[in-house]
This record gives structure tokens, sequence and C-alpha cells, in this order.
């Protein structure tokens, strides 16, 4: 199959899957669902639970920040490389705006990796919760059509792999900030 088979393939599928044009239920969790990706949404609950937590959320929280911020940069360098349009559409100025590539998805790679480090490094009951808000978020994306459903299938395995990568450098690292955030406590 060539690139251009494969991109009108990809156009089509995602144009089934859309239903920003259609009122109704499903329009609006796929709204909800797209929006609660949204990287200000998981900064400020993540500062809340910063503020509020015990010392191992402090650093559970600072190690996913540090986490999201190393993910987001991976994906804007792609997102800059690859520079494919948004799909068109009125839903989503703020993306459009702010963003105008749409490969691979932050919100889905986004979403997975916190649903891995969760199931890692948080309690099992989120764990559950995110891994079922995980796909969600990324169906909303081209559900509303602000993706492709190969960006989001991109950003899915770009947040696991980003992910596993961390797991595998998260003790020492989680140790540090687990020091540095008792000493920023006191």
């Amino acid at each position: 199959m060539s690139l251009r088979a494969f991109l009108e393939f990809d156009a089509r599928l995602s144009d089934r899957l859309r239903v920003a044009e259609k009122p109704g239920l499903l329009r609006t969790l796929a709204v909800f669902f797209a929006h609660s990706g949204d990287s200000w949404f998981w900064g400020i609950g993540l500062a809340i639970l910063w503020w509020l937590g015990s010392p191992a959320w402090k650093s559970w929280a600072v190690f996913v920040v540090i986490s999201i911020l190393g993910l987001a940069l991976t994906v804007l360098l792609i997102k800059f490389l690859v520079r494919r349009r948004r799909p068109e559409g009125d839903w989503g100025g703020i993306y459009r705006n702010t963003d105008p590539h749409s490969f691979p998805s932050g919100h889905a790679a986004r979403a997975f990796l916190l649903a891995i480090l969760t199931t890692s490094l948080g309690p099992p009951w989120l764990a559950l919760l995110l891994w079922i808000w995980a796909p969600l978020v990324s169906l909303a994306r081209v559900a509303m059509g602000v993706h492709y459903f190969s960006d989001v299938l991109a950003g899915v395995l770009i947040g696991i792999a980003g992910a596993l990568l961390l797991l595998q450098i998260h003790e020492p690292l989680f140790v540090w900030l687990t020091r540095s955030t008792a000493l920023l406590s006191i």
C-alpha cells in the first residue's frame, strides 16, 4: 500500500468515526473525553496533588510532571518534523490555533503514558480508571475531528514507549525526587 493510499484510507476511517457535527449524547461524551486529556487539566490536578498530598504522592506528582514534559517535547519534535495538518473542521479551534499539526496525538500519548506509569507506580484503582479513560480520550480526539486515526495510534505507541523507557530509569529518579520533595516540604 502506498503512502497516499494509506492516508486516504486513514482519512475515510477517521471520517466514519467523527461525531463533531452530530448533536447528541455521543458528541457530548466525545467532547468531555477529548478535553479531559488536556495538559492544563493534568497540570492543575498534579499541582493540587503535590500541594495537598503526602510526601509519596508529592514525589509521584513531580515524577509524572517531568514525564509529561519529556513526552510533550518528544511529541512536539515529531509534529514539527512531520507537519501533518489537522483534519478540517470547526470544533477544537484552540487546538487548531495553538498547534496546527496533528501527527502524533499528544493527548493519546499522554493518556497512555499516565495509564502505564500509574499501573506501575500508583494505586490499582487509579490505574484501572486510567486504562478505561486512555482509549476513550484517544478515540474522542478522532471523533471530534482534531486528529486522524493514525495520529492517535502513533500517540498511543509513543506514550507506551515513553512510559516503558521512564520506568527503566524511574527508581533512581524517583529516589532523588523523594529526597528533593522532602527537602522542599521543610
